[in-house]
């Protein structure tokens, strides 16, 4: 393993704070840290991983529904929270999330990492081209920038074009939004590229909320869009917080902020953490959120683990190689052979003819099917279908039916996509 002392250290000293406060005033996690023996005292890396029991998903859930409407994972009295925001939740309904101005604070100084990655400074101007509902990444990106001096754009409430127009109007240089809506917006700029456009400066596009931006063939169709923007990858969730960046010397790949994180990638079947170059699932504790923390809390992302030192670095970084892979949740068996859907996007992205896509999954004779749906532009050959379920067929060995639809006809989305349909 590399030596990785200094960064080890600091999260040591964060961790044995964020113990002590939960110690004190968090009902959730004090009877945890209890029972795993965590409950007093100094504690290792070591023995935090080998002693206390995953957070998941169900347990955020069953504790809002027991001490509704906010659940017990407040450290701190009541009236010290002045933030919410909520994820998307489960079938249950959506999950509150709750912080102190310290612990948003905290969430802000991330996302000075993610733009510090990607080379985004004042005077920059960015446009936020989301609907700024209550998903913490929104605002978070949003008065990151602002505290740094950026003049920063928000677009909700307004349509594509209305977007496309001001950020034309304004000579935006930075994009912020899903890899989905940068590709439908970067449509929409391709086919009114005329002199409305000739004051078009942006350079650089961040995205977020979907795997689509560390899959290179959705990188590439973005950047040719965009007339060359260089595209920055970034992932976080509402439970966590920011939580990855992109560093310019490791494209096509994520770098936990381990000053904010202590990670950990393992096994699904042992619980073990995988050596690098293997895949598992992502495990998080959060060590500056301490308003409303999450101790090993099992994100179900799929991740590869590695580490990567940045020329002129001290020591290595933990990183995610090829970001996010996929949710472990979402990976379908058909007939014996596991599909994630970011891999079949990644092969169908690789035909630039195709516009947009649909996957519907059904199930017939209690085994599960696929079948794609694709939308073509006008360049695209006759046999566009034929050869896109020829490289399905090759990296599953699977049939997997492909059919041309027209044009215009397959939803369009603004946040994160749903192409993946079960019917």
């Amino acid at each position: 393993m590399p030596d990785r002392s200094r960064i080890e250290a600091v999260q040591t000293e964060r961790l044995g704070a964020l113990l002590d406060e939960l110690r004190a005033g968090n009902a959730f996690y004090r009877e945890r840290l209890g029972k795993a023996g965590l409950g007093s005292g100094p504690v290792t890396l070591a023995a935090f991983s080998a002693q206390m029991p995953f957070t998941s998903k169900m347990d955020l859930v069953w504790d809002r529904e027991e001490f509704p409407p906010y659940g017990s994972n407040l450290t701190y009295p009541f009236e010290r929270y002045s933030r919410y925001c909520q994820s998307s939740g489960t079938t249950r309904g959506p999950l509150p999330s709750l912080d102190t101005a310290e612990s948003w604070a905290a969430m802000l100084d991330c996302w000075d990492r993610v733009y510090e990655a990607a080379g985004v400074a004042p005077p920059d101007k960015i446009f936020f081209a989301f609907s700024f509902g209550p998903f913490l990444g929104f605002w978070t990106a949003f008065e990151s920038a602002t505290r740094r001096g950026n003049l920063s754009i928000p677009g909700g409430g307004l349509s594509s074009k209305a977007r496309l127009q001001a950020m034309v109007a304004h000579e935006v240089e930075v994009l912020c939004c899903t890899p989905t809506y940068a590709m439908r917006l970067g449509e929409l700029f391709a086919s009114h590229h005329n002199d409305e456009t000739a004051a078009y400066r942006l350079s650089k596009i961040i995205v977020a909320g979907e795997p689509g931006g560390s899959i290179p063939e959705v990188r590439e169709r973005l950047s040719e869009l965009w007339k060359g923007a260089r595209i920055f990858d970034h992932h976080g969730m509402t439970e966590t917080g920011p939580v990855t960046y992109e560093h310019p010397e490791k494209p096509l790949s994520l770098c936990v902020i381990e000053e904010a994180y202590y990670a950990e990638i393992i096994d699904r079947e042992t619980h073990r953490e995988v050596a690098p170059g293997q895949r598992g699932e992502l495990v998080l504790t959060t060590l500056t959120r301490t308003a409303s923390p999450l101790l090993r809390y099992r994100t179900g992302d799929l991740v590869e683990k590695t580490f990567f030192k940045a020329p002129g670095g001290d020591e290595p970084i933990f990183c995610l190689e090829g970001g996010v892979l996929g949710r472990v949740d979402e990976m379908v068996v058909i007939r014996g052979v596991n599909v994630y859907p970011t891999a079949v996007e990644k092969i169908i992205r690789g035909f630039p003819e195709v516009i947009e896509f649909q996957v519907i999954q059904t199930t017939r004779q209690s085994m599960a099917e696929l079948e794609v749906s694709i939308e073509a532009d006008g360049k695209a050959r006759p046999d566009l279908a034929e050869r896109v379920q020829r490289e399905l067929a090759d990296a599953f060995t699977l049939r997997i039916p492909v059919r041309v639809v027209e044009e215009g006809s397959l939803p369009r989305f603004e946040f994160k996509s749903k192409r993946w349909v079960k019917q």
